[in-house]
């Protein structure tokens, strides 16, 4: 997902609005100080990950971005996910995956919170 998160900054920053893309090349183990360094900086966060939406990576690194990083959140933390539906055969996945406008939808939210 990095290539259309990085696409999604620079229309946001076209927009006038900075972001920060941080690409976890790792889970395990997971780089955390980062995360909520970024959090602290920045106020927001915006998780995108192609697999499904419930109980996927981003419900985790939604949950310790809240845990150690709670009271620096200026907005609600956005999660751009696959469907919670199995994932389609490659010529559908298009509709499936996380796209440019999707993430920088999520973005506009939680300036907007």
């Amino acid at each position: 997902m990095i290539r259309e998160t990085r696409h999604a900054a620079d229309v946001l920053a076209d927009e006038g609005v900075s972001v920060e893309v941080i690409d976890l090349r790792s889970l395990v183990p997971l780089d955390v100080e980062t995360l909520v360094g970024s959090v602290e900086k920045t106020g927001r966060a915006v998780i995108i990950h192609e697999g499904h939406r419930t109980a996927g990576f981003g419900a985790e690194l939604s949950a310790r971005i809240q845990e150690e990083a709670l009271y620096s959140l200026l907005a609600p933390v956005e999660r751009v996910t696959g469907w919670d539906t199995i994932f389609p055969l490659k010529r559908t996945e298009e509709y499936y995956l996380p796209g440019v406008d999707r993430i920088v939808q999520a973005a506009h939210r939680t300036l907007e919170g």
